[in-house]
């Protein structure tokens, strides 16, 4: 199983792991860029070395017949090294390397003046090894003059790097310092706003936990962060359809141990009597039969009432045609038409739905169930479904005397019948359930013309899925 990831540490990871990589890289760069600046200004030391040194040349002869010479002691020197952690050597010779005074082991120098030296000189300089450890070169090609001659003296003044490598390394350290204080100082900060800005979820988690058992009222967190809110909007909805799932399940459970106790003790009792030889034996197994028959109706719609709540939690929902689901309906109970005698007509136009299929039967079922019971026999009966409007409206009109006012607004309650000897009163709570269920609307009215009642429409509006 995969452990949740800490929001602090994907955001210290996030933050202070490219931090991490800019400063290397940064202090890389820094590091390289003091040492350019070390050579140059301590090239600029060697310079002036090679300078002093040809203060001590002279010559005798002149251009190619010259001969250099040189009085350089190395104390000369001496000056210019700094507290004794660098070495100076130097070497002088001619264009043709003749050696003149110095350390004969130094490399004699076969490179080229650039064209653009960096000072007003002839010099060069480059690294190289010595005695095996590795130096700067300043190589500086001074024209020497005298009363007697003129000649080109080759200058080399050589000084090992230890004071270089020391003066990089403490700016190094010092930048690694300063670098790592600034990464001490994001990570705390990261710390303390996740902190800060966890605050508000810790709060939530806090108020859940301290809630009693079914506590399922929304969450209260007005100061929450905006980032927040459609979280916290999202789990009060679901709070909301639970506490209604909940409320429907309590309601089921009350409503069914409520209405099967006066069938099952009908039953009871009818069974007592046939047992005490009351009734004849056929008289009692029918009367048995009609209230098993009764209970197991009232078994069937209350799981149908209930099947509607949980098909109404499903999220993808199927196309139905409820013009085809209603012509089969119609076909099924044919045989309750023709017993009533009813002069039956349907008529439909194609009306696909977002609804499951057994929704659109249970509706289609109870609302021809109830419209042929309720219809007086040999009357007529009409069913019509068209399109309007974007919606299917589903019309059942029969020739009954109709329904008061206020037998109308309760009859869509459970256990809410016109006649409790012929129904259990939830064919239309089912109805209705599934038509709120739908996104549509259902109603009942009177069907007059001159003052006088000619039947009564069930009217049921569904928004089509092709609308």
């Amino acid at each position: 199983m995969t452990r949740p990831q800490s929001l602090r540490r994907q955001l210290l990871v996030g933050i202070l792991l490219p931090t991490l990589l800019f400063v290397g890289v940064n202090t890389y760069s820094l590091h390289r860029q003091a040492l350019a600046a070390l050579h140059t200004a301590y090239d600029r030391t060697l310079l002036a070395s090679a300078k002093t040194i040809s203060e001590q040349l002279d010559v005798r002869g002149w251009d190619d017949m010259a001969e250099l010479r040189a009085i350089v002691p190395y104390a000369a020197l001496e000056a210019f090294e700094a507290d004794n952690q660098s070495r100076m050597f130097y070497r002088v010779s001619n264009l043709r390397g003749d050696l003149i005074s110095g350390f004969a082991e130094l490399p004699a120098w076969h490179g080229t003046i650039p064209q653009r030296p960096p000072y007003a000189a002839l010099v060069d300089f480059y690294d190289d090894r010595f005695r095996d450890q590795p130096v700067r070169v300043a190589v500086l090609l001074q024209p020497v003059a005298s009363s007697e001659g003129r000649g080109m003296a080759v200058i080399q003044v050589a000084e090992t790097l230890e004071l270089r490598e020391a003066a990089a390394l403490q700016i190094l350290h010092t930048t690694l310092a300063r670098q790592a204080l600034l990464l001490a100082l994001i990570a705390g900060i990261v710390v303390l706003v996740v902190q800060r800005a966890t605050q508000p979820v810790r709060q939530l988690s806090s108020d859940l936990q301290a809630r009693t058992e079914g506590d399922l009222a929304p969450l209260a967190a007005p100061t929450a962060p905006r980032e927040l809110q459609p979280l916290i909007d999202a789990t009060n909805a679901v709070m909301q359809r639970l506490s209604r799932l909940l409320a429907h399940q309590q309601r089921f459970v009350r409503d069914a141990s409520h209405q099967l106790r006066t069938p099952l003790a009908v039953l009871k009792t009818q069974v007592q009597s046939a047992l005490r030889g009351d009734l004849p034996p056929t008289q009692a197994l029918r009367e048995i039969g009609d209230t098993v028959d009764r209970a197991t109706q009232l078994a069937n719609q209350m799981l149908a009432l209930a099947k509607v709540e949980q098909l109404r939690q499903q999220g993808e929902v199927p196309v139905t045609r409820l013009d085809t689901v209603l012509r089969e309906m119609a076909l099924e109970l044919s045989p309750l038409i023709a017993q009533g005698d009813l002069d039956f007509g349907i008529t439909t136009d194609a009306a696909p739905i977002h609804a499951h299929e057994w929704m659109l039967r249970e509706l289609c079922r109870n609302l021809l169930h109830n419209a042929i019971r309720h219809a007086p026999p040999g009357t007529e009966l009409a069913v019509t479904l068209h399109r309007e409007d974007g919606e299917a409206v589903l019309t059942l009109a029969d020739a009954g005397p109709g329904i008061d006012d206020e037998l109308a607004a309760r009859l869509f309650q459970p256990f809410s019948a016109g006649d409790v000897r012929t129904g259990s009163g939830l064919g239309l709570a089912i109805c209705q359930e599934i038509v709120h269920a739908l996104g549509g609307s259902i109603t009942l009215a009177n069907r007059q013309a001159d003052g006088r009642v000619l039947g009564l429409d069930a009217v049921v509006r569904l928004p089509l899925a092709d609308a």
